[in-house]
């Protein structure tokens, strides 16, 4: 064994995959509605994806920060005007974790302050602050836990309320929908409450939407069905559809410097022309109608098997709550039915996350296989 035994691995070996659909290296087809946890939004080996990678790699994939990047540039331009927060600015990194390191980092800088407000069963990532801004205990490591963070209670007022009146925070960090937490979300009143405690006591607000956002939801972003506006948002997994980017939009209330922020891969020519391509597949082909589309198919779907308690999240974000543990659901449903989906914390809860571009016809096929497992459990 030469790899670094972290991960429990499904006997699978994907070799090839297209829209919603992976075939393995025998032959056999899935469906996939998990998305490598969210990840896959244009769908598998697009074809206008795969061209404009194809392209760029072929002129030149990489060169540092130093020189100017056209295609970052347009970047920079498309996505706050894509997302509806045209007077942002972008700074690109490699991952969502890194995504909320440099948020948590940028928040410190502007107010001085350490302390961070986070939310019970939270995941931020697994770098230094965001494992610490992580409700987790198990991956966070002594060096780690030096970081100063408050957990909280999601849609607790009166505890939110008390720690914010200490005077000492720096930032609120939130999920639009938790993901791995097991999607749950915080009410709009919620919402409301931490944006008007954090713009009276100069805290900066971060939402995270690594993977709530590009459209998941079913708008560009999570936390715009609940009217708030915060001061960076943190996103990553569907940016790329599968190439390894991340990135903050920042208020114009921040003021950058040189060597602020910086990193070696973030932003450059590959990742750049992987992300614009995927805005382009979002709009050109309204995935983000689609979302809302098939969501409310999904749902209605869904509600009718008996065996399915509770249906949670947003869009194509959504979980399946049973009254046992999925465990073994999840492996009938590979190895039997040949679909892939997630798990949670939660360890009731099946998560759906598949590409943004699913049709009826995959939603149909997907509720066929969970008939059968549920059977032959």
């Amino acid at each position: 064994m030469s790899l670094f035994n972290v991960y429990p691995v499904y006997n699978i070996t994907p070799v090839k995959a297209l829209g919603a659909k992976v075939w393995d290296d025998k032959g056999q087809e899935y469906l996939d509605f998990y998305g490598g946890h969210g990840v896959i939004s244009a769908g598998h080996s697009h074809p206008e994806y795969v061209k404009a990678v194809s392209e760029q790699v072929a002129k030149i994939g990489f060169y540092s920060n130093s020189i100017e990047n056209p295609i970052q540039e347009e970047l920079g331009k498309k996505l706050p005007e894509f997302s509806g927060y045209t007077d942002y600015t972008l700074f690109l990194c490699n991952s969502g974790a890194e995504a909320n390191e440099n948020a948590l980092k940028l928040a410190s800088f502007y107010n001085g302050k350490k302390k961070v407000i986070a939310f019970k069963k939270a995941f931020h990532g697994r770098t230094s602050a965001a494992v610490a801004a992580t409700d987790n205990p198990s991956i966070v490591a002594p060096l780690n836990a030096g970081h100063e963070v408050v957990f909280l209670p999601l849609n607790d007022e009166a505890a939110f309320n008390a720690e914010i009146a200490k005077g000492d925070v720096s930032c609120v960090i939130i999920e639009g929908i938790q993901g791995v937490g097991g999607l749950d979300q915080a009410t709009t009143e919620f919402f409301k409450i931490i944006e008007k405690a954090c713009n009276d006591n100069n805290v900066v607000l971060i939402l995270d939407e690594i993977q709530s956002g590009y459209g998941r939801s079913g708008k560009f972003f999570a936390h715009q069905w609940h009217g708030i506006t915060p001061d960076v948002i943190s996103l990553a997994k569907g940016m790329g559809n599968g190439f390894p980017i991340g990135g903050i939009l920042i208020s114009p209330k921040f003021e950058a410097k040189y060597g602020l922020l910086g990193t070696t891969f973030g932003g450059n020519h590959l990742a750049c022309a992987a992300a614009l391509s995927v805005l382009d597949v979002i709009e050109k082909e309204n995935l983000i109608d689609n979302v809302n589309e098939i969501s409310a198919y999904f749902k209605e779907k869904a509600a009718e098997i008996s065996e399915v308690k509770n249906i949670k999240g947003r869009g194509l974000m959504l979980g399946l709550e049973f009254d046992f543990d999925v465990t073994e659901l999840r492996k009938k449903l590979i190895y039997k039915e040949h679909i892939f989906t997630g798990n949670a914390s939660q360890k009731k809860l099946l998560r759906i996350l598949p590409p943004l571009s699913i049709t009826k016809a995959d939603v149909d096929v997907f509720f066929s296989g969970l008939k059968n497992a549920l059977k032959d459990l």
